[in-house]
């Protein structure tokens, strides 16, 4: 039995050793990471539409060919602080978004997920935002081709019937007037492929007076509106604000504003089951239980440029 045991642990050190990246991965990793920051600080600040666009075009080429790279989902890419990084519980996934904004109308998103392999090679699924031209984004199950564009905040991971599902929580800022808030569920095929959206996923069963359960979910407020929406780990649920029209035009999603109230949803026998008061009782600002605050209604603030990488002229002069 103690020499099963050593086995194991031996079998254990060797597989964490080779995970480990090598002092020339990890430069190699840098290097390429240095010229990353410089562009994805010029996506988000850069005052020029253009400029940010073609920053955000070089930077997803410079982050393809990094990805590439053996051992690349080693790297964590932490120093991006402008672009979303998220793992699945077990960190058998990662999920990169980021946004790009033309003008006060137009912003759109991109991303990919790099799925972790035994040997190390790559394996990538470039995210396309399609949400220009989803007639109904909240009713639609689709690939990665097919993705509704959102910055991914945080994951929660559940589980059904043996299967597990992944709950991302994401913003987009939309327009001039309003911003939106998005829970997508996203799973994997038999093949390893992403899916977006799960059938039924978001249920009303339960309300008072039910409505169609949708695939996905959507909060749409007044911009700067400071909707929450979250997973409180203490509670096991989803919470949100409950929104009310300060116009009394709840049509007009631009007019919406939290009202203090708070809505929720429990995950039950594969769904997400709506819960219309999480309190019985309204409070004043400042005294409901909800999480620990959270940053992902803006970007992070403007920052110092990073320095481009210094570029040795010929002949190893500096």
């Amino acid at each position: 039995m103690k020499q099963f045991f050593f086995y194991i642990l031996l079998l254990a050190g060797l597989q964490l050793q080779a995970q480990k990246l090598t002092p020339a991965e990890l430069k190699d990793f840098r290097t390429r990471q240095d010229s990353l920051k410089h562009l994805a600080y010029k996506i988000i600040n850069d005052e020029s539409a253009a400029v940010r666009f073609r920053s955000d075009s070089t930077f997803t080429k410079i982050l393809v060919r990094a990805l590439v790279k053996k051992n690349s989902f080693l790297f964590p890419f932490d120093s991006l602080v402008t672009i979303s990084k998220l793992y699945d519980e077990d960190s058998t996934f990662r999920i990169f978004t980021w946004q790009v904004v033309r003008d006060d109308n137009y912003c759109r998103q991109r991303g990919f997920i790099q799925k972790k392999t035994q040997d190390g090679s790559l394996r990538l699924f470039p995210l396309i935002d399609q949400s220009e031209f989803t007639k109904a984004p909240v009713d639609t199950i689709a690939n990665h081709f097919g993705w509704i564009g959102a910055v991914y905040y945080r994951i929660v991971t559940t589980e059904h019937a043996g299967k597990k599902y992944h709950t991302l929580f994401g913003y987009d800022e939309n327009n001039a007037r309003s911003t939106k808030k998005w829970m997508d569920v996203l799973w994997f095929d038999e093949t390893g492929a992403p899916v977006f959206g799960l059938k039924n996923a978001f249920s009303y069963a339960t309300d008072s007076i039910p409505k169609p359960p949708t695939n996905r979910f959507l909060v749409e407020y007044k911009k700067d509106g400071r909707a929450r929406v979250q997973y409180d780990e203490e509670a096991g649920m989803i919470i949100y604000d409950h929104l009310i029209s300060e116009s009394n035009e709840p049509q007009k999603k631009y007019t919406l504003i939290p009202d203090g109230d708070y809505e929720g949803f429990v995950w039950k026998n594969g769904q997400w089951i709506h819960i219309d008061k999480v309190f019985d009782f309204k409070l004043k600002d400042g005294e409901a239980p909800v999480p620990t605050p959270f940053t992902e209604d803006k970007l992070p603030p403007k920052q110092t440029p990073p320095k481009p990488p210094v570029k040795k002229k010929p002949g190893g002069g500096n």
